[in-house]
């Protein structure tokens, strides 16, 4: 059933679809980031913040380049994702102007699941990917917890629970930290691999903390 599954999320979001899917961390919704409909959908779906930004979706490091402008080493990529962390850093013009407009970053997240990667990789740009619940609520780890989300997806990916749904920590989301500052670093959000992400970025990488 895998591959009808991946062929089914591709054919709704192809179709301007919002699509309800497992990650590495919690359940997210995915929508074509290019398609700036579906992206609308996603904002009025969740009742959130127009100002607040959404994170791209890719399958693997190597397609990163194309819609980010990249000033940190290609191993550094490669030591955080794919994983349980958003790396921020500053949109190429390939990405949809639609798509964030009021500012020139882009947060970027390639979630260590094998289905969420294999659906990523079937779609021809990026995913523009968001938790599955209504905006400022608990993030989900069961489908049953989105419930009142259900009749605005097209398509529901039921991986099962995520993690420990009894665990207050499985539910913080990726670690979100800015690259874009050549040398530094910035902690939007700790999530949940803060320690080993700012181990590996001061440590192996020399990089130093901003205060954000």
């Amino acid at each position: 059933g895998w591959r009808e599954a991946v062929a089914a999320a591709v054919g709704a979001l192809q179709a301007g679809g919002l699509v309800a899917l497992p990650t590495d961390t919690v359940y997210g919704v995915a929508c074509l980031a290019q398609d700036s409909g579906a992206v609308r959908s996603i904002y009025s779906l969740k009742g959130r913040n127009g100002r607040k930004p959404l994170a791209i979706c890719l399958g693997d490091v190597d397609r990163l380049y194309r819609y980010c402008q990249v000033n940190v080493p290609d191993e550094l990529l490669r030591d955080l994702l794919p994983g349980p962390v958003t790396l921020v850093l500053k949109r190429s013009e390939e990405l949809n102007k639609d798509l964030n407009p009021f500012t020139s970053l882009v947060g970027v997240r390639i979630p260590n699941h094998p289905f969420i990667r294999e659906l990523a990789r079937a779609c021809s740009g990026p995913l523009a990917l968001t938790s599955a619940n209504i905006s400022c609520q608990a993030s989900t780890l069961t489908v049953s917890e989105f419930q009142d989300l259900w009749p605005q997806l097209s398509l529901i990916i039921d991986g099962g629970p995520i993690g420990d749904v009894q665990s207050p920590e499985c539910r913080l989301g990726s670690t979100v930290v800015d690259l874009s500052v050549s040398g530094k670093f910035t902690i939007i959000r700790p999530g949940c691999a803060l320690t080993s992400t700012v181990e590996i970025l001061r440590q192996k990488y020399g990089l130093t903390p901003e205060s954000s």
